[in-house]
Protein backbone atom coordinates (compact mmCIF):
# COMPACT_ATOMS: atom_id res chain seq x y z
CA UNK A 1 0.00 0.00 0.00
CA UNK A 2 1.08 3.23 -1.23
CA UNK A 3 0.88 6.21 1.26
CA UNK A 4 -1.25 8.02 -1.09
CA UNK A 5 -2.76 11.45 -0.83
CA UNK A 6 -5.80 10.82 0.86
CA UNK A 7 -3.72 9.62 3.73
CA UNK A 8 -1.57 12.21 3.31
CA UNK A 9 -4.56 14.39 4.20
CA UNK A 10 -5.56 12.69 6.89
CA UNK A 11 -2.29 13.12 8.29
CA UNK A 12 -1.74 16.97 8.01
CA UNK A 13 -5.13 17.12 9.28
CA UNK A 14 -3.73 15.42 12.79
CA UNK A 15 -0.40 16.98 12.21
CA UNK A 16 -2.30 20.27 12.26
CA UNK A 17 -4.41 19.48 15.55
CA UNK A 18 -1.66 18.26 17.40
CA UNK A 19 1.11 20.36 16.69
CA UNK A 20 -0.52 23.77 14.97
CA UNK A 21 1.46 26.41 16.83
CA UNK A 22 4.34 23.94 18.30
CA UNK A 23 7.77 24.86 18.24
CA UNK A 24 10.72 23.04 17.33
CA UNK A 25 13.42 21.91 20.36
CA UNK A 26 15.35 19.70 18.49
CA UNK A 27 15.54 17.95 15.00
CA UNK A 28 17.49 14.85 14.09
CA UNK A 29 18.30 12.99 11.10
CA UNK A 30 18.45 9.25 12.36
CA UNK A 31 19.03 8.10 8.55
CA UNK A 32 20.30 9.75 5.44
CA UNK A 33 16.60 9.82 4.28
CA UNK A 34 14.84 10.61 7.39
CA UNK A 35 14.33 13.87 9.67
CA UNK A 36 12.48 13.84 13.12
CA UNK A 37 11.53 17.27 14.48
CA UNK A 38 11.01 17.11 18.22
CA UNK A 39 8.06 19.90 18.59
CA UNK A 40 6.67 20.96 21.51
CA UNK A 41 3.10 22.34 21.87
CA UNK A 42 0.19 22.30 24.89
CA UNK A 43 3.09 21.24 27.43
CA UNK A 44 3.70 18.30 25.52
CA UNK A 45 6.28 16.94 23.44
CA UNK A 46 6.09 15.32 20.10
CA UNK A 47 8.12 13.68 17.25
CA UNK A 48 6.90 14.35 14.05
CA UNK A 49 8.86 11.91 11.74
CA UNK A 50 9.27 12.53 7.30
CA UNK A 51 10.74 9.92 5.83
CA UNK A 52 11.65 10.62 2.14
CA UNK A 53 13.53 7.02 1.53
CA UNK A 54 12.32 5.10 -1.78
CA UNK A 55 11.19 2.17 0.11
CA UNK A 56 9.08 3.52 2.64
CA UNK A 57 8.06 6.98 2.49
CA UNK A 58 5.75 8.57 4.94
CA UNK A 59 4.89 11.52 7.54
CA UNK A 60 3.67 10.98 10.92
CA UNK A 61 3.96 11.83 14.78
CA UNK A 62 5.60 9.08 15.90
CA UNK A 63 6.32 7.60 19.17
CA UNK A 64 9.19 5.37 18.25
CA UNK A 65 12.95 6.68 19.34
CA UNK A 66 15.46 6.24 16.94
CA UNK A 67 19.26 6.38 17.31
CA UNK A 68 20.97 9.46 15.73
CA UNK A 69 24.36 9.31 14.36
CA UNK A 70 27.31 10.61 16.11
CA UNK A 71 27.75 13.44 13.74
CA UNK A 72 24.53 14.50 12.04
CA UNK A 73 24.58 15.46 8.06
CA UNK A 74 25.15 18.54 6.78
CA UNK A 75 21.07 18.56 5.44
CA UNK A 76 19.90 18.41 9.33
CA UNK A 77 22.91 21.52 10.27
CA UNK A 78 20.91 23.29 7.34
CA UNK A 79 17.90 22.55 9.15
CA UNK A 80 19.04 23.40 12.27
CA UNK A 81 20.22 26.47 11.71
CA UNK A 82 16.84 27.91 10.03
CA UNK A 83 14.44 26.16 11.89
CA UNK A 84 15.20 25.59 15.27
CA UNK A 85 13.01 27.41 17.72
CA UNK A 86 10.66 27.87 14.72
CA UNK A 87 6.95 27.96 15.55
CA UNK A 88 4.78 25.94 13.15
CA UNK A 89 1.76 28.05 12.02
CA UNK A 90 0.37 26.24 8.72
CA UNK A 91 0.19 23.05 7.03
CA UNK A 92 -1.67 22.55 3.35
CA UNK A 93 -1.02 19.67 0.85
CA UNK A 94 -0.30 20.82 -3.01
CA UNK A 95 -3.51 19.90 -4.83
CA UNK A 96 -4.32 15.97 -3.99
CA UNK A 97 -0.95 15.12 -4.40
CA UNK A 98 1.80 13.27 -1.92
CA UNK A 99 3.28 16.85 -1.27
CA UNK A 100 2.89 18.60 1.53
CA UNK A 101 4.04 22.12 2.56
CA UNK A 102 4.79 22.53 6.21
CA UNK A 103 5.08 26.82 7.10
CA UNK A 104 7.09 27.80 10.31
CA UNK A 105 7.11 31.22 11.60
CA UNK A 106 11.32 31.97 12.45
CA UNK A 107 13.71 34.71 12.79
CA UNK A 108 16.18 35.76 9.78
CA UNK A 109 19.85 36.91 10.47
CA UNK A 110 19.02 40.69 11.35
CA UNK A 111 16.08 39.43 13.46
CA UNK A 112 13.20 40.36 12.00
CA UNK A 113 10.01 37.79 11.36
CA UNK A 114 9.66 35.14 8.43
CA UNK A 115 8.59 32.72 6.94
CA UNK A 116 10.32 29.66 5.85
CA UNK A 117 8.76 26.64 4.16
CA UNK A 118 9.71 22.52 4.66
CA UNK A 119 8.03 20.70 1.48
CA UNK A 120 7.71 17.08 1.59
CA UNK A 121 6.95 15.01 -1.26
CA UNK A 122 6.15 11.67 -0.19
CA UNK A 123 6.29 10.06 -4.43
CA UNK A 124 8.09 6.74 -3.51
CA UNK A 125 11.68 7.07 -5.46
CA UNK A 126 10.89 10.27 -6.20
CA UNK A 127 10.21 11.12 -2.26
CA UNK A 128 12.42 14.68 -1.37
CA UNK A 129 12.44 17.07 1.33
CA UNK A 130 12.99 20.84 0.23
CA UNK A 131 13.57 23.88 2.68
CA UNK A 132 12.46 27.46 0.85
CA UNK A 133 12.53 31.01 2.32
CA UNK A 134 9.08 32.93 1.87
CA UNK A 135 9.49 33.81 -1.55
CA UNK A 136 10.01 30.04 -2.37
CA UNK A 137 13.63 29.76 -3.47
CA UNK A 138 15.30 26.80 -2.30
CA UNK A 139 17.50 27.33 0.42
CA UNK A 140 18.39 23.85 0.84
CA UNK A 141 17.45 20.05 -0.28
CA UNK A 142 17.70 16.61 0.73
CA UNK A 143 18.13 15.31 -3.21
CA UNK A 144 19.04 17.67 -5.33
CA UNK A 145 17.93 17.01 -8.91
CA UNK A 146 19.74 18.64 -12.49
CA UNK A 147 19.31 18.11 -15.87
CA UNK A 148 21.28 14.68 -15.28
CA UNK A 149 18.98 13.71 -13.43
CA UNK A 150 15.96 14.75 -15.02
CA UNK A 151 15.18 16.82 -18.18
CA UNK A 152 11.23 17.89 -16.87
CA UNK A 153 12.18 19.28 -13.22
CA UNK A 154 15.21 20.84 -11.67
CA UNK A 155 15.71 21.15 -7.55
CA UNK A 156 18.74 22.90 -7.05
CA UNK A 157 20.16 25.29 -4.29
CA UNK A 158 18.61 29.23 -5.16
CA UNK A 159 16.43 28.17 -7.87
CA UNK A 160 12.29 28.57 -7.19
CA UNK A 161 10.12 25.77 -6.21
CA UNK A 162 8.05 24.22 -8.48
CA UNK A 163 5.67 21.43 -7.64
CA UNK A 164 6.26 17.71 -10.06
CA UNK A 165 4.76 18.00 -13.66
CA UNK A 166 1.08 17.09 -12.68
CA UNK A 167 -0.45 13.66 -13.89
CA UNK A 168 -2.87 13.54 -17.19
CA UNK A 169 -5.48 12.87 -14.27
CA UNK A 170 -8.52 14.80 -12.79
CA UNK A 171 -8.70 15.96 -9.38
CA UNK A 172 -11.27 13.39 -7.66
CA UNK A 173 -12.15 16.52 -5.00
CA UNK A 174 -13.18 18.43 -7.92
CA UNK A 175 -14.86 16.42 -10.17
CA UNK A 176 -18.62 16.54 -10.65
CA UNK A 177 -21.35 13.74 -11.09
CA UNK A 178 -21.63 14.45 -14.90
CA UNK A 179 -17.46 14.89 -15.46
CA UNK A 180 -17.19 11.36 -13.78
CA UNK A 181 -20.07 9.33 -15.88
CA UNK A 182 -18.50 11.35 -19.23
CA UNK A 183 -15.21 9.63 -18.12
CA UNK A 184 -17.20 6.22 -17.48
CA UNK A 185 -18.26 6.39 -20.70
CA UNK A 186 -15.41 7.01 -22.46
CA UNK A 187 -13.23 4.18 -20.29
CA UNK A 188 -15.74 1.82 -21.97
CA UNK A 189 -18.37 0.08 -20.08
CA UNK A 190 -16.46 -3.04 -19.92
CA UNK A 191 -13.37 -1.34 -18.09
CA UNK A 192 -12.91 -3.06 -14.71
CA UNK A 193 -14.23 -0.38 -12.27
CA UNK A 194 -10.98 -0.35 -10.02
CA UNK A 195 -8.93 0.07 -13.25
CA UNK A 196 -10.66 3.05 -14.15
CA UNK A 197 -10.63 4.77 -10.67
CA UNK A 198 -7.19 4.37 -10.64
CA UNK A 199 -6.19 5.77 -14.57
CA UNK A 200 -8.24 8.26 -14.20
CA UNK A 201 -7.94 10.23 -11.06
CA UNK A 202 -4.86 11.43 -9.27
CA UNK A 203 -3.69 10.68 -5.52
CA UNK A 204 -6.20 6.92 -5.86
CA UNK A 205 -4.18 4.47 -4.72
CA UNK A 206 -4.48 0.67 -5.91
CA UNK A 207 -6.07 -0.17 -2.64
CA UNK A 208 -8.55 2.71 -2.06
CA UNK A 209 -9.07 2.33 -5.66
CA UNK A 210 -10.39 -1.59 -5.91
CA UNK A 211 -12.18 -0.66 -2.17
CA UNK A 212 -14.62 1.43 -4.07
CA UNK A 213 -15.16 -0.77 -6.76
CA UNK A 214 -15.65 -3.48 -4.06
CA UNK A 215 -18.35 -1.21 -2.43
CA UNK A 216 -20.00 -0.81 -5.75
CA UNK A 217 -20.39 -4.36 -6.98
CA UNK A 218 -17.17 -6.24 -6.57
CA UNK A 219 -13.48 -5.99 -7.03
CA UNK A 220 -13.47 -7.26 -10.27
CA UNK A 221 -16.84 -5.67 -11.37
CA UNK A 222 -17.20 -3.84 -14.46
CA UNK A 223 -18.12 -0.04 -15.07
CA UNK A 224 -21.26 -1.49 -16.90
CA UNK A 225 -22.05 -3.68 -13.30
CA UNK A 226 -21.56 -1.06 -10.75
CA UNK A 227 -22.71 1.87 -13.02
CA UNK A 228 -25.72 3.01 -10.36
CA UNK A 229 -23.54 2.63 -8.00
CA UNK A 230 -20.09 3.78 -8.49
CA UNK A 231 -20.24 7.33 -8.20
CA UNK A 232 -21.88 7.17 -4.93
CA UNK A 233 -19.12 5.21 -3.13
CA UNK A 234 -16.51 7.30 -5.40
CA UNK A 235 -18.18 10.10 -3.46
CA UNK A 236 -18.29 8.85 -0.27
CA UNK A 237 -14.65 8.93 -1.15
CA UNK A 238 -14.31 12.13 -1.49
CA UNK A 239 -16.11 13.66 1.14
CA UNK A 240 -14.24 11.26 3.66
CA UNK A 241 -11.08 13.03 2.55
CA UNK A 242 -12.58 16.79 2.44
CA UNK A 243 -14.28 16.61 6.27
CA UNK A 244 -11.75 14.28 7.18
CA UNK A 245 -13.76 11.68 8.60
CA UNK A 246 -11.26 8.65 7.29
CA UNK A 247 -11.09 5.61 9.42
CA UNK A 248 -7.63 4.07 10.35
CA UNK A 249 -7.20 1.25 9.33
CA UNK A 250 -4.72 -1.97 9.67
CA UNK A 251 -5.20 -5.39 7.66
CA UNK A 252 -3.27 -8.31 9.51
CA UNK A 253 -2.20 -11.82 7.86
CA UNK A 254 -3.50 -14.51 9.96
CA UNK A 255 0.00 -14.55 11.48
CA UNK A 256 -0.64 -11.39 12.42
CA UNK A 257 2.36 -9.30 10.14
CA UNK A 258 0.81 -5.80 8.63
CA UNK A 259 -0.28 -6.32 5.49
CA UNK A 260 -2.17 -2.94 4.17
CA UNK A 261 -3.06 0.16 5.68
CA UNK A 262 -5.99 2.46 4.69
CA UNK A 263 -7.73 5.60 5.59
CA UNK A 264 -11.09 3.98 4.91
CA UNK A 265 -12.87 0.79 6.63
CA UNK A 266 -11.24 -2.15 4.50
CA UNK A 267 -13.91 -4.90 3.20
CA UNK A 268 -12.11 -6.29 0.22
CA UNK A 269 -10.61 -8.92 1.96
CA UNK A 270 -13.62 -10.99 3.59
CA UNK A 271 -12.60 -12.81 6.69
CA UNK A 272 -9.32 -14.00 4.82
CA UNK A 273 -7.75 -11.08 6.97
CA UNK A 274 -7.99 -9.34 10.31
CA UNK A 275 -8.81 -5.57 10.13
CA UNK A 276 -7.80 -3.11 12.91
CA UNK A 277 -8.97 -0.06 13.47
CA UNK A 278 -6.24 2.25 15.32
CA UNK A 279 -6.75 4.76 17.72
CA UNK A 280 -5.06 7.68 15.09
CA UNK A 281 -3.71 7.93 11.68
CA UNK A 282 -0.08 8.35 13.37
CA UNK A 283 -0.34 5.40 15.15
CA UNK A 284 -1.82 3.16 12.34
CA UNK A 285 1.83 4.68 10.26
CA UNK A 286 3.63 4.01 13.20
CA UNK A 287 2.67 0.44 13.59
CA UNK A 288 2.57 -0.54 10.15
CA UNK A 289 5.92 0.73 9.10
CA UNK A 290 7.52 -0.48 12.27
CA UNK A 291 7.16 -3.76 11.81
CA UNK A 292 8.22 -3.20 8.31
CA UNK A 293 11.21 -1.44 9.02
CA UNK A 294 12.56 -4.13 11.28
CA UNK A 295 11.80 -6.53 9.34
CA UNK A 296 14.01 -4.80 7.02
CA UNK A 297 16.53 -4.50 9.25
CA UNK A 298 16.75 -7.74 9.82
CA UNK A 299 17.30 -8.88 6.64
CA UNK A 300 19.31 -6.36 5.10
CA UNK A 301 21.81 -5.09 8.46
CA UNK A 302 21.57 -8.48 9.88
CA UNK A 303 22.20 -10.80 6.80
CA UNK A 304 26.03 -12.02 8.50
CA UNK A 305 23.98 -13.03 11.46
CA UNK A 306 21.39 -14.58 9.88
CA UNK A 307 23.27 -16.58 7.45
CA UNK A 308 25.66 -17.65 10.47
CA UNK A 309 22.44 -19.00 12.78
CA UNK A 310 21.12 -20.63 9.69
CA UNK A 311 24.51 -22.16 9.34
CA UNK A 312 24.90 -23.27 12.78
CA UNK A 313 21.50 -24.63 13.20
CA UNK A 314 21.59 -26.84 9.97
CA UNK A 315 25.06 -28.06 11.19
CA UNK A 316 23.99 -28.64 14.78
CA UNK A 317 20.61 -30.48 13.69
CA UNK A 318 22.35 -32.63 11.38
CA UNK A 319 25.04 -33.44 13.93
CA UNK A 320 22.34 -34.68 16.49
CA UNK A 321 21.03 -36.82 13.81
CA UNK A 322 23.98 -38.83 12.95
CA UNK A 323 25.28 -38.98 16.30
CA UNK A 324 21.52 -40.53 17.24
CA UNK A 325 21.84 -43.23 14.56
CA UNK A 326 25.30 -43.80 16.29
CA UNK A 327 24.08 -44.39 19.48
CA UNK A 328 21.07 -46.53 18.23
CA UNK A 329 23.47 -48.66 16.54
CA UNK A 330 25.64 -48.92 19.86
CA UNK A 331 22.13 -50.66 21.42
CA UNK A 332 23.83 -54.11 19.79
CA UNK A 333 26.25 -53.98 22.64
CA UNK A 334 24.46 -56.16 24.61
CA UNK A 335 24.32 -58.61 21.90
CA UNK A 336 28.13 -58.69 21.62
CA UNK A 337 28.47 -59.63 24.84
CA UNK A 338 25.58 -62.34 25.31
CA UNK A 339 27.88 -64.04 21.97
CA UNK A 340 31.06 -63.70 23.50
CA UNK A 341 29.56 -65.39 27.02
CA UNK A 342 27.68 -68.00 24.40
CA UNK A 343 30.77 -68.84 22.45
CA UNK A 344 32.87 -69.12 25.85
CA UNK A 345 30.33 -71.46 27.38
CA UNK A 346 30.35 -73.43 24.17
CA UNK A 347 34.20 -73.36 23.80
CA UNK A 348 34.75 -77.06 23.71
CA UNK A 349 32.16 -77.83 20.75
CA UNK A 350 33.48 -75.09 18.52
CA UNK A 351 36.74 -75.39 16.37
CA UNK A 352 38.66 -72.52 14.38
CA UNK A 353 37.24 -72.98 10.55
CA UNK A 354 33.67 -72.47 11.64
CA UNK A 355 31.63 -69.77 10.25
CA UNK A 356 28.58 -69.91 11.99
CA UNK A 357 26.88 -72.07 15.45
CA UNK A 358 23.50 -72.49 16.66
CA UNK A 359 24.76 -71.96 20.49
CA UNK A 360 21.79 -72.22 23.36
CA UNK A 361 21.18 -69.58 24.94
CA UNK A 362 21.05 -69.92 28.91
CA UNK A 363 19.93 -66.64 29.62
CA UNK A 364 16.39 -67.22 27.65
CA UNK A 365 14.81 -70.35 28.78
CA UNK A 366 17.52 -72.50 26.42
CA UNK A 367 16.51 -70.66 23.12
CA UNK A 368 19.00 -71.15 20.27
CA UNK A 369 21.29 -68.63 19.02
CA UNK A 370 22.86 -68.60 15.29
CA UNK A 371 25.67 -66.86 15.93
CA UNK A 372 28.61 -65.42 13.03
CA UNK A 373 32.33 -66.79 13.68
CA UNK A 374 35.47 -65.68 11.62
CA UNK A 375 36.61 -68.87 9.86
CA UNK A 376 40.15 -67.28 10.20
CA UNK A 377 39.87 -67.28 14.10
CA UNK A 378 39.87 -69.65 16.85
CA UNK A 379 36.87 -69.60 19.02
CA UNK A 380 38.40 -68.38 22.20
CA UNK A 381 39.61 -65.30 19.67
CA UNK A 382 35.78 -65.26 18.22
CA UNK A 383 34.91 -64.81 21.86
CA UNK A 384 37.68 -62.10 22.51
CA UNK A 385 36.37 -60.19 19.42
CA UNK A 386 32.85 -60.04 20.56
CA UNK A 387 34.16 -58.72 24.03
CA UNK A 388 36.13 -56.06 22.54
CA UNK A 389 33.20 -54.83 19.80
CA UNK A 390 30.90 -54.45 23.23
CA UNK A 391 33.14 -52.79 25.17
CA UNK A 392 33.68 -50.31 22.15
CA UNK A 393 29.73 -49.90 22.42
CA UNK A 394 29.92 -49.18 25.73
CA UNK A 395 32.79 -46.75 25.39
CA UNK A 396 31.17 -45.45 22.47
CA UNK A 397 27.85 -45.26 24.10
CA UNK A 398 28.77 -42.71 26.96
CA UNK A 399 30.94 -40.52 24.87
CA UNK A 400 27.97 -40.25 22.27
CA UNK A 401 25.31 -39.00 25.11
CA UNK A 402 27.78 -36.99 26.14
CA UNK A 403 27.62 -35.38 22.61
CA UNK A 404 24.56 -35.49 21.97
CA UNK A 405 23.83 -33.11 25.50
CA UNK A 406 26.89 -30.96 24.16
CA UNK A 407 25.18 -30.26 20.91
CA UNK A 408 21.41 -29.92 21.94
CA UNK A 409 22.57 -27.24 24.40
CA UNK A 410 25.06 -25.60 21.60
CA UNK A 411 21.44 -25.29 19.45
CA UNK A 412 19.41 -24.08 22.29
CA UNK A 413 22.08 -21.50 22.46
CA UNK A 414 21.43 -20.61 18.63
CA UNK A 415 17.94 -20.35 19.25
CA UNK A 416 18.37 -17.89 22.09
CA UNK A 417 20.40 -15.62 19.35
CA UNK A 418 17.61 -16.02 17.16
CA UNK A 419 14.74 -15.07 19.90
CA UNK A 420 17.34 -12.58 20.25
CA UNK A 421 17.93 -11.24 16.95
CA UNK A 422 13.96 -11.63 16.15
CA UNK A 423 13.30 -8.94 18.40
CA UNK A 424 16.35 -6.51 17.67
CA UNK A 425 14.83 -2.88 16.78
CA UNK A 426 18.27 -1.06 16.51
CA UNK A 427 21.81 -1.05 14.99
CA UNK A 428 23.25 -0.77 18.51
CA UNK A 429 21.28 -4.24 19.83
CA UNK A 430 22.77 -5.82 16.27
CA UNK A 431 26.05 -5.12 17.58
CA UNK A 432 25.63 -6.37 20.84
CA UNK A 433 24.60 -9.83 18.95
CA UNK A 434 27.37 -9.76 16.63
CA UNK A 435 29.54 -9.02 19.61
CA UNK A 436 28.33 -12.05 21.24
CA UNK A 437 28.49 -14.36 18.79
CA UNK A 438 32.61 -13.10 18.27
CA UNK A 439 33.06 -14.03 22.02
CA UNK A 440 31.07 -17.47 21.26
CA UNK A 441 33.59 -18.45 18.53
CA UNK A 442 31.59 -17.40 15.69
CA UNK A 443 34.04 -15.08 14.55
CA UNK A 444 35.85 -16.95 11.40
CA UNK A 445 31.75 -16.77 10.01
CA UNK A 446 31.53 -13.11 10.12
CA UNK A 447 33.70 -11.61 7.49
CA UNK A 448 35.74 -8.82 8.32
CA UNK A 449 34.30 -8.52 12.61
CA UNK A 450 36.68 -7.13 14.67
CA UNK A 451 35.80 -6.74 18.36
CA UNK A 452 34.75 -3.58 19.69
CA UNK A 453 34.95 -2.34 22.74
CA UNK A 454 32.53 -3.15 25.60
CA UNK A 455 30.09 -1.31 26.65
CA UNK A 456 26.66 -1.75 29.12
CA UNK A 457 24.35 -3.59 26.88
CA UNK A 458 20.63 -2.34 26.25
CA UNK A 459 18.31 -3.12 29.23
CA UNK A 460 14.67 -2.11 28.75
CA UNK A 461 13.02 -0.72 31.60
CA UNK A 462 9.41 -0.76 32.46
CA UNK A 463 7.44 0.51 35.27
CA UNK A 464 4.71 -1.81 37.32
CA UNK A 465 1.12 -0.22 37.93
CA UNK A 466 2.14 -0.55 41.38
CA UNK A 467 5.52 1.85 40.85
CA UNK A 468 7.92 -1.17 40.92
CA UNK A 469 10.63 -1.08 38.25
CA UNK A 470 11.54 -4.16 35.97
CA UNK A 471 14.21 -4.61 33.47
CA UNK A 472 14.47 -7.06 30.87
CA UNK A 473 17.41 -7.65 28.49
CA UNK A 474 16.98 -8.07 24.89
CA UNK A 475 19.90 -10.38 24.55
CA UNK A 476 21.82 -12.78 26.17
CA UNK A 477 24.87 -10.05 26.72
CA UNK A 478 22.27 -8.05 28.52
CA UNK A 479 20.50 -11.12 29.97
CA UNK A 480 23.97 -11.87 31.46
CA UNK A 481 24.60 -8.08 32.69
CA UNK A 482 21.40 -7.68 33.97
CA UNK A 483 21.43 -10.99 36.45
CA UNK A 484 25.05 -11.51 37.46
CA UNK A 485 25.91 -7.75 37.73
CA UNK A 486 22.82 -5.39 37.32
CA UNK A 487 20.21 -7.08 40.03
CA UNK A 488 19.97 -6.54 43.63
CA UNK A 489 20.41 -9.66 45.17
CA UNK A 490 16.90 -9.55 46.76
CA UNK A 491 15.07 -8.75 43.10
CA UNK A 492 12.89 -11.07 41.86
CA UNK A 493 13.94 -12.87 38.56
CA UNK A 494 12.18 -14.19 36.17
CA UNK A 495 12.31 -16.14 32.65
CA UNK A 496 9.61 -18.19 30.69
CA UNK A 497 9.74 -21.87 31.19
CA UNK A 498 12.05 -23.87 28.92
CA UNK A 499 11.99 -21.85 25.76
CA UNK A 500 14.44 -18.92 24.89
CA UNK A 501 13.77 -15.29 26.02
CA UNK A 502 14.73 -12.42 28.21
CA UNK A 503 15.76 -12.33 31.94
CA UNK A 504 13.84 -10.24 33.87
CA UNK A 505 14.43 -8.65 37.22
CA UNK A 506 11.36 -7.33 40.01
CA UNK A 507 12.90 -4.57 41.84
CA UNK A 508 12.83 -5.20 45.95
CA UNK A 509 14.51 -3.85 48.30
CA UNK A 510 14.96 -6.58 50.77
CA UNK A 511 13.79 -10.22 51.77
CA UNK A 512 10.88 -8.52 53.85
CA UNK A 513 9.88 -6.44 51.28
CA UNK A 514 7.35 -8.10 49.09
CA UNK A 515 5.75 -7.18 45.83
CA UNK A 516 1.98 -6.75 45.08
CA UNK A 517 0.27 -9.79 43.51
CA UNK A 518 -0.27 -7.14 40.74
CA UNK A 519 3.87 -7.17 40.23
CA UNK A 520 4.27 -10.25 40.23
CA UNK A 521 1.87 -11.05 37.33
CA UNK A 522 2.61 -7.61 35.15
CA UNK A 523 7.13 -8.92 35.63
CA UNK A 524 5.88 -12.18 34.45
CA UNK A 525 4.21 -10.76 31.34
CA UNK A 526 7.12 -9.12 30.40
CA UNK A 527 8.94 -12.07 30.72
CA UNK A 528 6.35 -13.81 28.60
CA UNK A 529 6.02 -11.64 26.01
CA UNK A 530 10.06 -11.16 25.63
CA UNK A 531 10.46 -14.59 24.67
CA UNK A 532 9.34 -17.32 22.30
CA UNK A 533 6.31 -17.65 23.69
CA UNK A 534 5.17 -14.44 23.28
CA UNK A 535 1.97 -15.58 20.96
CA UNK A 536 1.02 -18.23 23.60
CA UNK A 537 -1.83 -18.31 25.69
CA UNK A 538 -1.43 -19.28 29.62
CA UNK A 539 2.48 -18.95 29.00
CA UNK A 540 4.63 -21.16 32.07
CA UNK A 541 7.01 -18.88 33.60
CA UNK A 542 9.79 -19.52 36.55
CA UNK A 543 10.33 -17.18 39.07
CA UNK A 544 12.79 -16.86 41.71
CA UNK A 545 14.93 -14.59 44.37
CA UNK A 546 17.88 -13.69 42.13
CA UNK A 547 20.23 -14.96 45.10
CA UNK A 548 18.97 -18.41 43.65
CA UNK A 549 20.50 -17.89 40.27
CA UNK A 550 23.78 -19.04 39.01
CA UNK A 551 25.95 -19.06 35.89
CA UNK A 552 28.13 -22.25 35.39
CA UNK A 553 31.81 -21.57 34.64
CA UNK A 554 32.21 -21.79 30.83
CA UNK A 555 28.58 -21.73 30.49
CA UNK A 556 27.27 -19.91 26.84
CA UNK A 557 26.10 -16.17 27.32
CA UNK A 558 22.58 -15.90 28.98
CA UNK A 559 22.63 -19.70 30.32
CA UNK A 560 21.94 -20.19 34.08
CA UNK A 561 20.67 -22.26 36.43
CA UNK A 562 18.29 -21.67 39.37
CA UNK A 563 16.50 -23.16 42.21
CA UNK A 564 13.73 -22.61 44.85
CA UNK A 565 11.79 -21.05 42.41
CA UNK A 566 7.93 -20.57 41.55
CA UNK A 567 6.00 -21.08 38.54
CA UNK A 568 3.36 -18.55 37.02
CA UNK A 569 0.97 -19.16 34.07
CA UNK A 570 0.35 -15.72 31.99
CA UNK A 571 -1.22 -14.80 28.92
CA UNK A 572 1.19 -12.50 27.26
CA UNK A 573 -0.39 -8.94 25.98
CA UNK A 574 1.89 -6.65 23.85
CA UNK A 575 -0.47 -3.61 24.70
CA UNK A 576 -0.28 -4.04 28.06
CA UNK A 577 3.42 -4.31 28.07
CA UNK A 578 3.26 -1.73 25.67
CA UNK A 579 2.10 0.55 28.15
CA UNK A 580 4.55 -0.30 31.54
CA UNK A 581 7.46 0.85 29.21
CA UNK A 582 9.19 3.82 30.28
CA UNK A 583 9.91 6.05 27.11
Amino acid sequence: MAFDAGMLSCILHEVDVILGGGKIEKIHMPQKDMVVLIMKNGGGTHRLLINAGPSSPRMCITSEKTENPATPPMFCMMLRKHLGGAKLIRTEQLGFERAARLTFETYDELGFKTEKHLIAEIMGKYSNLILTNTEDRIIGLLKSIDFTTSEKRQLLAGMRYELPPKQEKADPLTVTEDEFNRMASAAGLDTLAYKFILSSFAGVSSLVAREIAYRAGGVDASLRDCADTLWSEFSFFCTTVREHKGVPTLVRTADGVPKEYCFLPVGQYGESLETVTMSSFSALIDSYFAERSRHDMLSQRASDILRILAAAESRITRKISLQSAELADCEDGEKYRLYGDLITANIYRLKKGDTSADLENYYEDGESVCVTLDAMLTPAQNAQKYYKKYAKSKSAKEHLSVQIENSRAELAYIQTVQDALSRAETERELSEIRDELYHSGYASRMKNYTAKKQTAPTVLKFRTTDGRQVLCGKNNTANDYLTTKLADRSDWWFHVKNQAGSHVTLESTGVDDEPTERDFTEAAMIAAHYSKAAGGTMVPVDYTRVRYVKKPAGAKPGFVIYTTNWTAYVTPDAKAVERLREK
